[in-house]
Order: C-alpha cells, then structure tokens, then sequence
C-alpha cells in the first residue's frame, strides 16, 4: 500500500536508512527502485519529491555531514590541541563503525562549480572548518593549515576504510593500533606547527 503524505524528507529518510542497512556499500547500492519498494510507491512517484538518484545521493550526504559534524562538535568542544585531535579522531573512527554507510556517503564530495551543490560543499565546509578548530590549538601557520587538515583526514580515514573492509587480519589489538595512528598524527601535526614535543 504506498505511503499516504511521502515527503521529500521521508524519502530521504528511507534512503539513510537503506544506506545505512547496506554497510561500507550503502551509498554505491542505493538505488531509487529499492527506495519506492521500501516507500510502498511506484519509482515514478518519487520524482516529485527528489529529482534524481544523484540528487537522492546529495541529501543522503547532508544528512550524513550533519551528524558527524554534531557528533564532532560535541566531543571536541573544551578542548585543544592534542586532547582535541584524539577526540576528533575517535569519534570519526566510532561514526564509521556504527553507521558504515553514512561514513561512505560523507565522503561523496560535492562539485565546486555546480549550483546545485551549494548545500552540499557548505556542509562539507562545516566538517573541514571544524577540523581547522581542533587543529587552531595546534599554532599552525596558516599557510600549513591546509596540509594537516589533509593529513588527518587521510590518516583516519585510511585506518577507517582498511578495517571496515577487514583488512587488518592480524591478531594484533586493533585500537592499540588506531592509538597509534593518533600518537603519529598528534606528532606530525605538531611537528608541522614548530613544536617537537
């Protein structure tokens, strides 16, 4: 029986939840047939409340930026330097065990020239301008900024995409090895700002 009142909010609530179900391939898997199917619709009928699998795909980002960026926000606050990264760190790292597919779909970037994509590239601004604040009490120059922002993006993230993929076989303490990715991005990130503490 389709769903009396489907909004554009409840389609896109149906399609966090499939990606979500669908683990690290959510997003990739998602297509707008399984949605109508979950919705109780025909796939037509859900041309009146988004406009394509790629625009599905977008609000599926959105809703992925804004909870990690709130659940980001909320471990890091009152706190600086080191103590922040570490934060900041395991709570993107607990973001992508706990909900695989919205980690993916927060990597969906957003095309800087489409006009379209002005909510998306400023939700995903929010997520770097948050990771610039953990990083301020680190004393970075700004012209360096960027180059840490990029590295801890990339060391989580590689760590992240490796485990949720099973590619840490080995029987060794999986968070005793995450800690350490921490130490060396907390080392690096200080190196880069001049301390070598």
């Amino acid at each position: 029986m389709p769903r009396a009142g489907l909004s554009q909010d409840a389609v896109v609530r149906i399609a966090a939840d499939l990606v979500d179900a669908g683990g690290p391939t959510g997003l990739a898997d998602l297509t707008l047939a399984k949605v109508a199917a979950t919705a109780g619709v025909a796939t037509p009928s859900l041309y009146k409340h988004v406009g394509s699998l790629a625009a599905l795909r977008r609000h599926v980002a959105l809703v992925a930026l804004a909870d990690l960026t709130t659940r980001s926000a909320a471990v890091t606050v009152g706190r600086s330097g080191p103590d922040a990264l570490r934060a900041l760190a395991r709570e993107w790292r607990a973001f992508a065990r706990q909900r695989p597919g919205l980690y993916a779909a927060v990597q969906l970037a957003p095309d800087p020239d489409a006009p379209e994509e002005a909510e998306h590239r400023a939700a995903a601004a929010r997520v770097v301008a948050l990771v610039a604040a953990v990083l301020h009490g680190f004393d970075l120059a700004d012209d360096r900024m960027i180059d840490a922002i990029r590295a801890v993006r990339a060391g989580i993230h590689g760590f992240v995409v490796l485990e949720l993929a099973g590619g840490f076989r080995l029987p060794e303490d999986l968070d005793r090895s995450f800690d350490t990715l921490i130490d060396m991005l907390v080392a690096g990130v200080l190196k880069l700002g001049g301390d070598d503490a």
